[in-house]
C-alpha cells in the first residue's frame, strides 16, 4: 500500500505537471471530507499524509476541559488523562488517531470525487498560467472538431477555439488539419481555460515575420505597425536601428524568400512592406505604395490628411474596393482623404470663385483665405474674428472687413436663395390649381361633342 500511493502520486505529479504538495493537500481535504461524513461535521478532524506508512492519517481534535458542554469538541480532564495523554492539562488540545476503517462506500467515493477535482482544478490552473503568459504569441495545433462555425483546435494538453470571426474568409479547414494561430486571449472560466486563437489578427502577421527575419528577432529591425485584410492584402511597417541594414530588404529576403514564406502561411494574402518614417506625410505617401502622390494637406487638428495625387494613380491610390487606403489608413493611424489632381483644382477653382464674390475680397486674400483652409464663403462666415485674425498676411482691419463682409454676404444670399425657394414653390402650386380646372374644362368638351353627335345620329335616323 505504501509503495503503491507514493507511485500514484509520483506518476499523476509527472503526467499532469501538478507539484506532489497540491496532489498531498487534496488527498488530505478529501479524507477530512469522507471523515465529516462518517463521523459528524461538528467534529474537529485534522488530516496527514505519512509517505513512510503511505497513507493518510486522520486526528480527532479535543480540548481538555473542567465540564464538558460539547462532546464533540471537548473532553474531561479525567477522560483526557485516562485515554490519550496522563500528563493532559485543562486548556491542552490533544490530538487522536481515527479508525478509517470504518468509512462508509458514500465517504469513500465522496473522497474519490474530492481528490478528483481538486486534480482537475490544479491541471486547469497550471494550464491557464502557462497560456496565459503566451498571449501575443503564435501557436501550432490540429484541427479536432467543428462546433457551428467555430473550429476546436488541439494544442496538446488542452483545447483552444477559433472563432468565426477570426477565421480568414477563404480558408478552409478538415478535421486532423495542422494549423497556426495567434494566441488572442486567456481567460478562465467555470469550464476551465478558455483560449483564443486568430488568423485574422495584424499580430499574426507580425509574429510570422518575427519568426522569418533574424533581424526583427535580434531588434536590429523593429515593427513599427501592421495592418491587413485578411486573405486579401497586408500592409507592415519596419524601420532598422542599425544604419546598414535595409530594414525593407532584409524583411523581403534573398530572392523574396522571407516573405514569400509568410505570404505562404497567409495562404496567398499579398503583404507591403513599408519603411516607417517620423514624418507623418512621407509615411504616410509611402503607406500609399505603389500609388504615386503629388501633394497632402495636413489638418491636424482633425487628425486627417487630403492626399492629392494624379489622375492615372487615382484607382491604384485607393485600391481594390478601397483596400489600398483603408490599409494606409489603419497603418499610419491617420484619416486618409484622396483625390485626383483634377478634382482638386476644380475644388480651389470653385472655392476661389465663392471667396472672392465677398465684397472687400480680392483674388490675392482669396488665395490667403483659402490656404487657410477655407473652402467656401460659407465656411468663412461661420467662422470667429479670431480666426480670421490668424490668416497670414491679413492685418487686423482687414480682418475686422472680411468677417463682417462674409456674415453679411452669405446672409444676403441666403435670403435670396429662400425667395427663390418660394418663388418657385408657389409658381408650381398655381401650376398644381390650373390643371385641374384644365382637366375638368376638357371632360365638358368632350361630354358636348357627344352629345351633339348623338343628336345627329337620332336625326339621320
Amino acid at each position: 500500500m505504501q509503495q503503491d500511493l507514493n507511485r500514484v502520486i509520483e506518476q499523476v505529479s509527472k503526467e499532469k505537471g501538478i507539484d506532489k504538495t497540491i496532489l498531498i493537500s487534496a488527498l488530505e481535504n478529501a479524507m477530512v471530507s469522507a471523515a465529516k461524513k462518517t463521523f459528524g461535521h461538528q467534529r474537529k478532524i485534522e488530516a496527514q499524509y505519512n509517505p513512510e506508512l503511505g497513507e493518510v492519517e486522520l486526528f480527532e481534535a479535543k480540548l481538555v476541559v473542567g465540564e464538558v458542554t460539547d462532546p464533540a469538541v471537548e473532553i474531561t480532564l479525567q477522560e483526557a488523562r485516562e485515554k490519550l495523554d496522563p500528563d493532559a492539562e485543562v486548556g491542552d488540545e490533544l490530538l487522536s488517531k481515527l479508525d478509517t476503517s470504518s468509512f462508509g462506500r458514500i465517504a469513500a467515493q465522496a473522497a474519490k470525487q474530492n481528490i478528483v477535482q481538486r486534480v482537475r482544478d490544479a491541471e486547469r490552473e497550471i494550464i491557464y498560467n502557462e497560456f496565459k503568459g503566451r498571449e501575443g504569441q503564435l501557436v501550432n495545433g490540429i484541427v479536432q472538431r467543428f462546433e457551428k462555425k467555430n473550429i476546436i483546435v488541439n494544442l496538446g494538453r488542452t483545447d483552444a477555439i477559433l472563432p468565426e470571426k477570426e477565421q480568414v474568409p477563404r480558408e478552409r479547414y478538415r478535421q486532423g488539419d495542422r494549423i497556426r494561430a495567434y494566441i488572442v486571449s486567456v481567460e478562465m472560466t467555470s469550464r476551465g481555460p478558455q483560449i483564443v486563437l486568430s488568423r485574422t489578427h495584424p499580430g499574426m502577421l507580425v509574429k510570422l515575420f518575427e519568426q522569418e527575419v533574424p533581424e526583427i528577432y535580434e531588434a536590429i529591425v523593429e515593427v513599427k505597425g501592421a495592418a491587413r485584410e485578411p486573405g486579401g492584402r497586408a500592409k507592415i511597417a519596419v524601420i532598422s536601428n542599425d544604419p546598414d541594414v535595409d530594414p525593407v530588404g532584409a524583411c523581403v529576403g534573398m530572392k523574396g524568400t522571407r516573405v514569400q514564406a509568410v505570404v505562404q502561411e497567409l495562404r496567398g494574402e499579398k503583404i507591403d512592406i513599408v519603411h516607417w518614417t517620423a514624418d507623418q506625410a512621407e509615411y504616410v505617401c509611402r503607406a500609399l505604395a505603389p500609388a504615386k502622390v503629388s501633394k497632402i494637406i495636413i489638418d491636424d487638428e482633425g487628425h486627417n490628411m487630403e492626399v492629392i495625387v494624379p489622375d492615372d494613380q487615382l484607382s491604384l491610390a485607393i485600391g481594390r474596393k478601397g483596400q489600398n487606403v483603408r490599409l494606409a489608413s489603419r497603418l499610419s493611424g491617420w484619416r486618409i482623404d484622396v483625390r485626383s489632381e483634377s478634382e482638386a483644382d476644380e475644388e480651389t477653382r470653385r472655392a476661389r470663385i465663392s471667396l472672392g464674390a465677398i465684397p472687400g475680397v480680392n483674388d490675392m486674400v482669396a488665395e490667403l483665405i483659402y490656404q487657410s483652409g477655407f473652402k467656401s464663403a460659407e465656411e468663412l462666415a461661420e467662422a470667429d474674428l479670431e480666426t480670421i485674425l490668424e490668416i497670414d498676411g491679413i492685418g487686423p482691419e482687414k480682418a475686422e472687413v472680411i468677417y463682417k463682409s462674409s456674415r453679411e454676404y452669405v446672409a444676403e444670399k441666403r435670403r435670396k436663395e429662400e425667395e427663390e425657394k418660394r418663388r418657385k414653390e408657389e409658381e408650381e402650386k398655381a401650376a398644381a390649381q390650373v390643371e385641374p380646372e384644365a382637366a375638368a374644362a376638357a371632360d365638358g368638351s368632350a361630354a358636348e361633342d357627344k352629345e351633339q353627335k348623338e343628336a345627329k345620329e337620332q336625326k339621320e335616323a
